[in-house]
């Protein structure tokens, strides 16, 4: 039986590790050298290799060949498979909230949005707190709307899609500075364009709205834009 030393090491280098890719300090496709791991966290050999297996079990790191582990990329492809899995599972599970919630749900949404409207953030110069606190609120507003909805599995997989799509929204919310480096291309102007529409709380006001004035119709279109929002962040960088 593993003891309890070891298996708070490993642990904290999984959530560790896992919150620099979530907020790409640990930028996608780069290479996850155990002996750099190790300096930098100060986490021992054992630890770190089940935490990188845990993470390669929830698709955030892939096992490269005879050459360890890297952290996953990010591509059109990936986003356009997560976003086809988040109208499966999130749109949903948003509809059953607006048909079944009531004064405790409807609470919880509002609250939710005065929260993630009192984040005053500028995608391409926002410090790495800002984008943290702007990722949580945002990550809450979400987890509100469908909180009234009756399935934990499927809350579950909304949440885990959320975090493979909080990647991508860093990778490309990067600061001007950082932009060459991570790749980005000639058309990173018109994709933060984008991206400050993705992110700005009137959008997410509306959806608010919809949702109390239990208008399912205008709720899911609002929904299906904003799922295809990161997307289309994504193709006008290109």
């Amino acid at each position: 039986m593993q003891d309890m030393d070891a298996l708070s090491k490993t642990e904290a280098a999984y959530w560790l590790l896992r919150r620099d890719i979530l907020n790409t300090k640990l930028r996608p496709g780069a290479s996850l050298r155990l002996g750099a791991l190790r300096e930098t966290y100060g986490v021992g050999w054992t630890p770190l290799r089940e935490a990188l297996s845990r993470l390669e079990a929830e698709k955030l790191v892939t096992a490269v060949s005879n050459r360890g582990f890297a952290v996953a990329p990010v591509s059109r492809a990936e986003l356009e498979d997560l976003m086809r899995a988040r109208m499966v599972i999130e749109l949903p599970l948003f509809m059953e909230s607006i048909e079944k919630g009531g004064p405790d749900w409807e609470s919880a949404v509002v609250t939710a949005h005065y929260r993630l409207s009192r984040c005053r953030i500028v995608p391409d110069s926002a410090s790495e707190e800002m984008a943290d606190e702007w990722d949580e609120k945002h990550s809450a507003f979400h987890a509100a709307l469908i909180s009234a909805a009756t399935s934990n599995w499927l809350k579950r997989f909304q949440a885990t899609i959320t975090d493979q799509l909080r990647r991508h929204h860093r990778f490309l919310g990067l600061a001007p500075t950082q932009r060459a480096t991570a790749g980005l291309s000639a058309g990173y102007e018109k994709a933060l364009a984008a991206l400050k529409d993705a992110m700005a709380i009137e959008h997410h006001t509306a959806l608010m709205e919809a949702a109390l004035d239990r208008d399912l119709e205008r709720a899911k279109a609002l929904m299906t834009e904003h799922i295809g929002y990161t997307l289309q962040v994504y193709i006008r960088s290109g």
